[in-house]
């Protein structure tokens, strides 16, 4: 499979006056086009910080990343509009309707037309929100809010997608539904995904792989293949899998609960 991204030896040090952490330290992986990984790890161990280098908003100390072949720099070059940035709260305006959400990132790119307009209406029609754009987001359930969310972050057209606890915000029955929905969008949309949490059920019955972090300094403990015997797989369906339980087990063991 080709490589879509490729992480080459990054390390991440964050500089106080009187002190140096290390947060990420040694880290190579490949995530290869239109799959969907999970990073997984103890709280605190740099997950998100390897998102946020991912997405040029964080130099990193030593290592390279490549999109396409092209390295991410730091500030964001060219390649950024090419990675789409889902974080943990939909971060909707609320004095914006629900079509002004989502054509938000196409404005700040200079790329907002009727063309684009006609194309979000497409997606919000067929993702069932389209009776809704005139509405505010004050006026949706949650779940819905985080499908406002994905569809503004899908809306520029990215190839690659980071999720930051996409679902964290949400009751637990809602999350369950919304991560259903939410993949769909992903597969339907066909976009490399790499998303961090630290759901381990979630984790897995989203994903392709799972990739397992050490406590601080990141390093990868192991990655997972995640397959399961389900036939038309969902989030929810994979839950019901008889390999469930094994990748479940397996990935608690490996993860560093205990962190200073």
């Amino acid at each position: 499979m080709v490589a879509t991204l490729k992480i080459e030896n990054l390390s991440i040090k964050y500089h106080t006056l009187d002190d140096e952490t290390e947060a990420v330290k040694n880290l190579n992986l490949d995530v290869n086009d239109g799959e969907f990984i999970s990073i997984v790890g103890p709280s605190g161990c740099g997950k998100t910080t390897i998102l946020s280098a991912i997405a040029g908003l964080l130099r990193p100390s030593s290592g390279k990343i490549y999109l396409d072949g092209s390295e991410i720099n730091y500030p964001c070059n060219k390649n950024c509009n090419k990675i789409g940035y889902m974080l943990q709260r939909d971060h909707l305006f609320e004095w914006r309707s629900i079509l002004k959400n989502v054509t938000l990132g196409l404005e700040i790119q200079n790329k907002f037309n009727k063309n684009s307009v006609k194309k979000i209406e497409d997606m919000l029609q067929k993702y069932g929100l389209l009776s809704f754009k005139d509405y505010y987001p004050h006026q949706l359930s949650g779940g819905m809010r985080q499908r406002v969310a994905l569809i503004r972050t899908l809306a520029t057209d990215p190839e690659i997608l980071l999720l930051d606890e996409p679902f964290s915000a949400l009751d637990y029955q809602t999350r369950l539904a919304v991560s259903d929905e939410i993949y769909k969008i992903i597969k339907d949309e066909g976009k490399t995904t790499i998303m961090v949490t630290h759901d381990i059920a979630e984790s897995i019955s989203l994903s392709d792989r799972v990739v397992v972090l050490s406590k601080r300094p990141a390093q990868i403990k192991n990655i997972y293949d995640i397959k399961l015997s389900v036939e038309n797989r969902t989030p929810l369906k994979s839950r019901e899998a008889p390999e469930f339980r094994y990748y479940f087990n397996a990935i608690w063991k490996e993860l560093d609960i205990h962190v200073e």
